[in-house]
């Protein structure tokens, strides 16, 4: 998305997508039925309103369930702090005027809770596209500056479409005036 003629913005998606949501959802309730089940086959009552797990004897079945109901809840835990976090959103801005290149993205907690990047525009060589079609199919835009690093550009995720990859990729090299390589 190009702002005016001397700055070019993309804004960059997160954890803070469909996908991430489904799946924190679906690791919420079957971990919770999970250790309800092997809770209520320690206990002796039940927890999980609704099945009827009275059947089940907690050594080994009660203790399986258990483990994996705290597996679950841990996993789910941590994707709902990805998405809280929304942690990989961020931008990329590219400004004439200043003569910087800005690539900036929101981490975990801790240290790099954010990274921000800044080059300026004459150590850009050129912009670089990876496709690779297959089983996992790759497909990135890629920053190339001096000496020759690549950074990447295109969020993480499902994989774009390859005409809005070409698309975005020949807009910023028109923009920034460098080659566009890997098309």
């Amino acid at each position: 998305m190009q702002v005016n003629d001397f700055i070019f913005r993309q804004d960059i998606t997160g954890a803070r997508r469909l996908s991430n949501y489904l799946v924190a959802i679906a690791s919420t309730i079957g971990g919770v039925g999970f250790l309800l089940a092997g809770l209520s086959s320690y206990f002796h009552t039940n927890l999980l309103k609704v099945t009827d797990v009275s059947g089940v004897q907690f050594v080994p079945q009660g203790i399986a369930l258990t483990f994996y109901g705290v597996a679950g809840t841990l996993l789910a835990s941590y994707l709902w702090l990805n998405i809280f976090l929304n942690v990989g959103s961020g931008y990329n801005e590219f400004n004439k005027k200043q003569g910087k290149v800005t690539i900036y993205r929101q981490g975990f907690l801790g240290k790099n809770r954010e990274v921000k990047i800044v080059y300026d525009m004459d150590d850009i060589q050129a912009i670089r596209a990876e496709i690779k079609e297959g089983l996992n199919p790759k497909r990135t835009l890629y920053l190339r500056v001096k000496p020759k690093k690549d950074i990447p550009l295109t969020p993480v995720g499902e994989p774009i479409a390859l005409s809005s990859l070409e698309n975005q990729g020949a807009e910023l090299a028109r923009f920034l005036t460098v080659p566009l390589e890997g098309l």
